[in-house]
């Protein structure tokens, strides 16, 4: 589809791909574990996914979620897919932490704090792209 962001090939730091989808690291200075799901197909909605991929979908966003359990130790997961601005089926995943930038709050929200997050190591970064392949494809094995 013409103008849509998710169906170039990303410039963000891709934790995992086959041939339907993408783990994609967002870098965000707030959430430096912030990932996004990204179907490879131009997709609007869930349910314009055959019940097959629908399932496919959600589990390797389950599978980035205990990833992100595993190696980051969140006090909470949030997942989210809106598509508002970008109408192309994708996912967040977003470890969130007590004394991150908005929580309790949605990261989208207004900031109650200051942010004091560190930047991921290369160490944690590449330990988190370990994980994240490990437990996505045992997720699609089952």
């Amino acid at each position: 589809m013409a103008n849509c962001a998710l169906c170039e090939p990303t410039s963000q730091d891709v934790l995992w791909q086959d041939d339907f989808c993408r783990v994609v690291l967002l870098n965000d200075a707030d959430y430096p574990a912030y990932c996004r799901v990204e179907l490879l197909a131009h997709v609007k909605e869930m349910t314009d996914l055959p019940p097959a991929d629908r399932a496919r979908t959600m589990r390797v966003v389950f599978g980035v979620e205990a990833a992100l359990r595993e190696t980051m130790q969140p006090d909470k997961i949030n997942l989210a897919s809106l598509g508002n601005k970008t109408p192309h089926m994708h996912w967040h995943v977003i470890p969130r932490f007590e004394s991150d930038k908005h929580f309790p709050n949605s990261h989208w929200g207004e900031a109650v704090r200051d942010s004091q997050v560190q930047p991921l190591s290369k160490a944690v970064r590449d330990q988190l792209q370990r994980v994240v392949a490990e437990r996505v494809e045992c997720a699609l094995e089952s």
